[in-house]
C-alpha cells in the first residue's frame, strides 16, 4: 500500500465515495464523521494524511487543521471545501493545511495532491528514522549514515582501532577518507596523541621527504633551523598519509625504510631518529593496479596493506543520501545563521536519483549552495544545480515480450560490466571482484568491448 489515509466528512455517502476511490488507487483508509473521532485515529493510528472537508456539521475543517498540526504536525491535512474563495484558502492554509481542493471534487487533482502529501510526510518520517538511527546505531563522529555498506566499515574501525596494525584506507575522492583515518584514531589508544596528516600528492618529493623526516639547519636553502619531521612529531599517536598512491617511487623506497626500522633520517643529518607512530594511508587509485603496472613498489604496499578499509561509492549508499543531507542542512543553515528545516520530497528525490561522482563532498557542496540560494524553509528542487533536476537515472530491466526486443547475452554483458565499472569509479580490482572474474579476464572482456565500438 501507498500508505493510510485518514478521511473525515460528515457526508457517509462521501466518505464511501472517497474511501473507495483512494482504495483503487492502493492507499489503506480509515474514515471519521468528526472531529471527535478524527482525534481519536490520529492519536492512535499510523496516518500517512488526513483528507477532510472544510464543514463538518457544527464543526470546521479548519479546526481540524490546528488540531492535526498539535497532535501530528508531521501529518499533511488536504482540505476540500465548496467554497472556492481566496479567503477561504488562505484561512485553511494559515490553519496548517498541505493543500486545497475545491468541489466538485476531481478525483485525479485530488490523489495528485494526496500522493505529493504522503511522499512528503514518508520522506520527513524516513529523515527522522535515518538520523536517530545514526545517533543510536553509528556513534562515529561526523560520520553520517546507517546503509549495511557503511556499517560494514563501522565495523572493521571497531574491530582494529585498539591494535597499531596500519590500515589502508580505499574508496573515491570525496567519500570521506580523513573522516575514517580521524575515527580510528579517535577510537585507539593512541587517541591522546597527536594526529597528523598530509597530502602525498600535494606536494614534491623533496619537499615531502623533509615534511615526513625532517631537516637540519641549512639542508636546502631555506632551512635555517632544525626541523623534526611528522613522523617524530606524531610519536605517540597517529601519521595519516593520504593520496599515497600519488608517491613518487623515489620517495617510496625510503618509506619503506622508515617503516622497517622505525627510524628516520632527517634532510642533511648523520643520524637517524626513532619514532613511535600508527600509520594510517589512504588512496582513491587502484592501487592494486599500481602494483602492477610498477608505478607502486610492491614491497611497500605489502607493508601498508596490513587492514584495508574500503569507502563505498555516496551513489551505492541508498538512503544514507537523504541522512548526510539533512546533516548538512543543519549545519550549513546554522552557520548561514538562516532557519532552513529540511528538504521536500521533490527534491529529496532528485537527490537520491543522482550519481554522485563527488560523492558526499559533492553533496556538502550542493547543500551549502541550496541553503545560501533558498528563500524558503525547505530546500526546493528550484535550489539544486541543472546537472541534479535535469539527471536522469540509468536503473534499466529486461521487461520486454516480444522476444524481437530482448537484447542479446553479450549485449547485457557489456552494459552490466560497464554499469558495475562505473560503480566501482573505474577501480577494475574491485569491479573483477564483484563481477567473480579475474582482472585479465576483465581486461580482455574491455579491449573486446573497445574493439566493437564503432569508429568515428
Amino acid at each position: 500500500m501507498k500508505g493510510q489515509l485518514l478521511i473525515v466528512d460528515d457526508d457517509e455517502a462521501m466518505r464511501d465515495m472517497l474511501a473507495a476511490s483512494l482504495g483503487k488507487r492502493d492507499y489503506a483508509t480509515i474514515t471519521a464523521a468528526g472531529m471527535a473521532d478524527a482525534v481519536e485515529a490520529l492519536e492512535g493510528q499510523p496516518i500517512d494524511a488526513v483528507v477532510t472537508d472544510l464543514r463538518l456539521a457544527n464543526e470546521s475543517g479548519i479546526h481540524l487543521c490546528r488540531r492535526a498540526a498539535e497532535l501530528r504536525p508531521d501529518v499533511p491535512v488536504v482540505v476540500i471545501t465548496a467554497f472556492g474563495s481566496m479567503d477561504t484558502a488562505v484561512a485553511a492554509i494559515r490553519g496548517g493545511a498541505y493543500d486545497f481542493i475545491t468541489k466538485p471534487v476531481d478525483l485525479e487533482q485530488l490523489a495528485l495532491s494526496i500522493g505529493r502529501a504522503v511522499e512528503s510526510h514518508q520522506l520527513r518520517s524516513e529523515v527522522r528514522r535515518l538520523r536517530e538511527a545514526q545517533r543510536v546505531e553509528a556513534p562515529f563522529g561526523n560520520l553520517v549514515g546507517t546503509s549495511r555498506a557503511m556499517r560494514r566499515v563501522y565495523d572493521m574501525v571497531e574491530r582494529v582501532s585498539d591494535s597499531d596494525t596500519t590500515v589502508l584506507i580505499t574508496g573515491e575522492s570525496g567519500t570521506g577518507k580523513e573522516l575514517i583515518a580521524r575515527a580510528l584514531h579517535a577510537r585507539s589508544p593512541r587517541r591522546e596523541g597527536p594526529f597528523l596528516a598530509i597530502n602525498c600528492a600535494a606536494i614534491s618529493e623533496s619537499l615531502l621527504e623533509s615534511e615526513l623526516f625532517g631537516h637540519k639547519a641549512g639542508a636546502f636553502t631555506d632551512a635555517r633551523d632544525d626541523r623534526e619531521g611528522l613522523f617524530v612529531q606524531s610519536s605517540g599517536g597517529t601519521l595519516f598519509l593520504d593520496e599515497i598512491g600519488e608517491m613518487p617511487v623515489g620517495m617510496q623506497t625510503k618509506l619503506l625504510r622508515a617503516l622497517q626500522e622505525r627510524r628516520v633520517r632527517p634532510l642533511g643529518g648523520v643520524g637517524e631518529v626513532p619514532f613511535d607512530t600508527r600509520l594510517l594511508a589512504a588512496t582513491n587509485r587502484d592501487i592494486d593496479e599500481l602494483v602492477e603496472q610498477g608505478t607502486f613498489r610492491e614491497d611497500l604496499f605489502y607493508r601498508i596493506n596490513v587492514v584495508r578499509v574500503h569507502l563505498p561509492p555516496l551513489r551505492s549508499r541508498g538512503n544514507d543520501v537523504l541522512a548526510l543531507a539533512q546533516h548538512f542542512v543543519d549545519e550549513k543553515s546554522r552557520d548561514a545563521q538562516k532557519e532552513i528545516h529540511g528538504i521536500t520530497p521533490d527534491a529529496g528525490a532528485k537527490l537520491l536519483d543522482y550519481d554522485w561522482p563527488g560523492n558526499v563532498r559533492e553533496l556538502e557542496n550542493v547543500v551549502e549552495r541550496a541553503i545560501a540560494l533558498t528563500r524558503f524553509d525547505q530546500i526546493v528542487v528550484e535550489d539544486l544545480p541543472d546537472k541534479i533536476r535535469q539527471h536522469q537515472s540509468q536503473n534499466w530491466v529486461v521487461a520486454a515480450d516480444d522476444p524481437d526486443e530482448l537484447p542479446t547475452l553479450e549485449a547485457l554483458e557489456r552494459r552490466y560490466i560497464r554499469r558495475v565499472l562505473e560503480a566501482s569509479g573505474g577501480n577494475k580490482t574491485q569491479t573483477a571482484r564483484i563481477l567473480g572474474v579475474d582482472r585479465r579476464t576483465l581486461y580482455r572482456k574491455l579491449e573486446r568491448f573497445e574493439e566493437q565500438e564503432p569508429s568515428g
